[in-house]
């Protein structure tokens, strides 16, 4: 038996691309600047030692020549000093107007460069914090892989678990093995199909039922060796029995749920092809959607499908034999997909559709054989779908269809054989009811 490969081995493998991060290759910009005072200080005694400078020179160029003193001051002498103090003073103020100018330039370059400074700290912020989150998001990933690892294990280490005990000599041990299978089938959806394979599995084993009077012939003879094996070998099929009972009870108490229920096995495939059946209760299960076979399986004993709904999918009981006992669908709604009654035999025992609806869907009960026993159709409503006995065989035993309502859809009996035809209802025109094909006289 395969176990479902673990999820993890279709996750894309975490990737995730970082760019580099540009690192700011310089400090703060600092903006070094002199006090005020103290650069128009400087500024305007560097003028004036330039000025000084260029006098000195003009004069040692025109050979230091003498300056002569009037008695007096003339108003145009007095003008012109004037004139040349003012045009100190206006150069000490140009200079003084020239350094703050220079001093507003370099505080606004400053500006500019801390501004840009602050935009590429925020564009690092950015990408920090961008890595950070996709860091943090590829670590919650991994995180989760390694928790889906980790509980696929726990799950595959109790898949193992239970099918040793499945597997055990002890009836007891192989009882907790179905209902641990059972209760990981709801735990594990991924594995729930392959623990519901292993449950049909261990139904489709060879098994004898035993016999119904296998207690009271081994106690009879309580004092013979014999007689002990007997009574071992008795014991030991009533407890695989019970087992093989327990399958049907939990598989039917699975399919009664809703399918918004978790634990709900409605849709999943049962195979049940060439099981015996001794008993069971599968009444109120939905089979819809997956693919149950009962193919060439043998119903010995009361099985009982009242009041289960064939709403889709696959349903086959071709090859069936019931050999005994009673299979009750009564009360059962056949709505939609396909159920296969094709080659069934009914030899002995009561097969019972009382009440139930086919209003959708196929039914095939082709190539059937009723020899004997007894099958009831009665107060069936056959309201819509389609419900085949084509080359079904009646040689025996009674098939009644009794208090039937025929109001839509259509039963067909074509080609079908009647040794001891099934029984209707009286019908007032003398006519087959609208939608029943018999065959033809």
């Amino acid at each position: 038996m395969e176990l479902p490969a673990p999820q993890d081995s279709t996750r894309p493998e975490v990737r995730n691309a970082v760019g580099s991060i540009p690192a700011t290759d310089s400090r703060v910009p600092e903006l070094r600047l002199w006090g005020i005072r103290r650069s128009i200080a400087l500024a305007v005694v560097a003028a004036l030692l330039l000025v000084g400078g260029l006098i000195a020179a003009a004069l040692w160029y025109a050979g230091w020549p003498g300056l002569e003193r009037g008695a007096t001051v003339t108003a145009a002498t007095l003008f012109d000093l004037l004139k040349l103090v003012f045009a100190v003073v206006a150069g000490i103020g140009a200079v003084a107007a020239l350094v703050v100018a220079y001093r507003r330039q370099r505080v606004a370059e400053h500006t500019n460069a801390l501004a840009e400074f602050a935009h590429q700290l925020a564009h690092a912020a950015d990408l920090r914090a961008e890595v950070t989150k996709v860091l943090a998001e590829a670590a919650d990933e991994r995180a989760k892989i390694e928790t889906d690892r980790n509980v696929v294990r726990l799950f595959n280490e109790r898949f193992a678990k239970a099918s040793e005990q499945l597997g055990s000599e002890k009836a007891a041990v192989r009882l907790a093995g179905v209902h641990a299978m059972a209760g990981l089938a709801d735990d594990w959806w991924e594995g729930r199909q392959t623990c519901i394979d292993v449950l049909c599995a261990y139904l489709r084993m060879p098994y004898t039922p035993p016999a119904a009077d296998a207690s009271n012939a081994a106690s009879a003879q309580a004092g013979d060796q014999v007689s002990i094996v007997n009574a071992d070998a008795a014991r030991a099929a009533r407890e695989e029995q019970e087992v093989r009972h327990t399958v049907i009870r939990l598989v039917g108490r699975h399919l009664r749920l809703t399918e918004e229920d978790a634990r709900s096995w409605r849709g999943c495939d049962f195979d049940f092809t060439g099981a015996v059946f001794d008993g069971g209760d599968l009444s109120g299960a939905t089979f819809g959607g997956g693919r149950v076979s009962f193919v060439g399986a043998t119903f010995s004993d009361r099985v009982s499908f009242a009041g289960a709904t064939f709403s889709g999918g696959e349903v086959s009981f071709v090859g069936v034999k019931i050999s005994g006992g009673r299979m009750s669908f009564a009360g059962a709604t056949f709505s939609g997909g396909e159920v296969y009654f094709i080659g069934v035999t009914f030899s002995s025992g009561q097969v019972s559709f009382a009440g139930a609806t086919f209003s959708g869907g196929k039914v095939h009960f082709d190539g059937a054989t009723f020899s004997g026993g007894r099958v009831y159709l009665t107060q069936v409503t056959f309201s819509g779908g389609e419900v085949s006995f084509v080359g079904a065989t009646f040689s025996g035993g009674e098939v009644s269809f009794v208090g039937a309502t025929f109001s839509g859809g259509e039963v067909s009996f074509v080609g079908a054989k009647f040794q001891d035809p099934p029984r209707f209802d009286d019908w007032p025109t003398g006519r087959a009811p609208y939608g029943l094909l018999l065959p033809e006289a």
